[in-house]
């Protein structure tokens, strides 16, 4: 040892002598200092393999329980803390700010940009499509887990949280509305709204058919113009024509359906319109093969062009929605298969061009509208063979059925596709039906009843048909059968003398509240 001292230099003791005595500090601090022990892992985040791994066996039976085990104390502890943390008054955040970290003041309470509302409004219909996707496995999301399953809609709206465009109290209202219970429109009552309606039967010319339009017409009282409809256990939003043309920017929106669909196609666009002259809207119909076709009367519908947000609305003829294929095309007096099972062939050729689709069918599935117009049941390309779809109601629930399918079946192709199918317009025909006396002489609103509290719609083939499908129902049906004042009755001017319309309705009128629920659904 002398030796080995005596080869070293004077510099190199000195070296050695002072590492010696940091290393003899740096012992003697770790076991008198704790605070230094903070900088390992707790021993029981470490990674500890049980000893049949460490040996090179397979993991035991009683190894994997024992695992198990330890994972589940650990989830119970996480559980612990954040309801520690819920009873000390902060939310839980797997991100909270640390003791020297400051904490910034909670957000004001300020009011939510429009623009933000209508993106909430947005992931609301985001979400619900989601959620039908998952309505018999409903998954319950906490944690960032829930973050990451968020709509991106909603994620864009933290994310403005985040960078202060949005207040914090605010994402969490538009958040859970979004993410809350779907609004039933349906279950509701009239009241009297003094602002209605949201345009004049009498000045609305250029989209609104005269023998619809009750203030042309002989009828004194107007009091159903000033009735709104409102939602028992949420809010209907106030319509905005504006507002409107935002969600429709360059879409388009269809409805398909009998007499009652073109109802609800006129009135919305003189609700967009305000019932003013718009020259400026372009008639598109050839572009969805919308020509009058030599010797009828009128083409088999319409569509309208908005130029500045790139908007059409259109309406196609499809009393029963079903495919229509003359037998005989070189005999104008040919019968019609009806293919109760084919969509319309206008949907089968246009459904890509469409975004919003509404859908209906009803009151000409009788023998009688069936005779006259020489259709004839046909399912699987043959005619029907089916007693019970033979039957009237048979036949029309099976449509009705087929159709939803078929449409429901088209959701994954056409992503951008929103489809509704409308549930029947009630009549009114009292003591006896629209060929037989029936009439509804009623003219004062709310007189029959003003409140609907039924969960389930009053048309069960309806109801029933979109039930587990991508298809929402426009639930109208209790809500327009408590309007019995609202039809044209005998102040028809294209009915027969002592026929009265018990059907159709007077336009401003009922369905406007249609297009309002509508609206707040797109």
């Amino acid at each position: 040892m002398k030796g080995l001292f005596y080869g070293l230099r004077g510099k190199e003791i000195s070296l050695i002598l002072i590492v010696l005595t940091c290393t003899t500090i740096l012992i003697w601090a770790w076991d008198r200092t704790p605070l230094l022990a903070t900088f390992l892992p707790p021993k029981n985040r470490l990674l500890q393999l049980p000893q049949d791994i460490l040996s090179g066996g397979p993991p035991t039976r009683s190894t994997l329980i024992d695992s198990e085990i330890h994972v589940n104390k650990e989830i119970e502890t996480f559980a612990e803390n954040e309801t520690v943390n819920h009873q000390e008054g902060r939310p839980f955040n797997i991100a909270a700010p640390t003791d020297h970290e400051s904490v910034p003041a909670p957000a004001q309470k300020r009011e939510i940009p429009p623009y933000v509302a209508e993106k909430a409004a947005k992931n609301e219909q985001t979400f619900e499509a989601e959620k039908r996707s998952t309505a018999e496995n409903p998954t319950i999301l906490t944690g960032s887990e829930g973050y990451n399953n968020l709509t991106s809609g909603e994620k864009k709206l933290e994310q403005e949280q985040s960078a202060g465009i949005v207040a914090p109290a605010d994402f969490a209202n538009i958040s859970s509305s979004a993410r809350g219970k779907a609004c039933n429109y349906a279950k509701g009552k009239w009241v009297v709204e003094d602002t209605r309606p949201w345009y004049s039967g009498s000045t609305c010319k250029q989209w609104l058919s005269s023998m619809w339009a009750c203030q042309l017409m002989q009828r004194k009282d107007f009091a159903f113009e000033k009735l709104r409809w409102q939602p028992k256990d949420c809010e209907l939003e106030e319509f905005e024509a504006s507002k409107f043309f935002r969600r429709m920017q360059d879409k388009t929106l269809a409805f398909v359906g009998d007499s009652l669909g073109r109802q609800q196609f006129q009135s919305l666009m003189c609700m967009i319109t305000g019932g003013e002259e718009r020259p400026d809207v372009r008639d598109v119909g050839e572009e969805f093969g919308l020509v009058k076709p030599r010797g009828a009367i009128r083409p088999n519908g319409w569509a309208y062009r908005f130029p500045s947000t790139n908007t059409t609305i259109l309406y196609y003829w499809s009393a029963c929605l079903c495919d229509l294929e003359p037998l005989d095309i070189k005999n104008r007096a040919t019968e019609y298969a009806m293919h109760l099972d084919r969509p319309p062939a206008f949907l089968r050729q246009y459904l890509h061009k469409i975004d919003v689709l509404v859908l209906n069918t009803g009151h000409h599935w009788n023998r009688g509208k069936l005779n006259a117009n020489r259709w004839v049941m046909h399912v699987g390309g043959i005619p029907n063979k089916n007693r019970r779809i033979a039957e009237i109601g048979g036949a029309k629930n099976f449509t009705i059925h087929s159709i939803v399918s078929w449409v429901n079946s088209q959701l994954l192709s056409h992503p951008q596709l929103k489809a509704f199918y409308r549930s029947i317009s009630p009549r009114h025909f009292v003591n006896g039906d629209w060929n037989t006396g029936g009439s509804c002489d009623n003219t004062t609103p709310m007189s029959i009843g003003k409140e609907v509290l039924q969960d389930e719609s009053s048309d069960h083939s309806a109801g029933s048909a979109v039930k587990g499908t991508g298809v929402k129902l426009l639930d109208i049906t209790a809500l327009s059968q408590v309007r019995d004042e609202g039809h044209i009755s005998r102040y028809s001017i294209t009915a027969s003398p002592g026929v009265q319309d018990c059907l159709h309705w007077c336009l401003p009128g009922v369905p406007d509240t249609w297009n309002e629920i509508l609206s707040a659904q797109i």
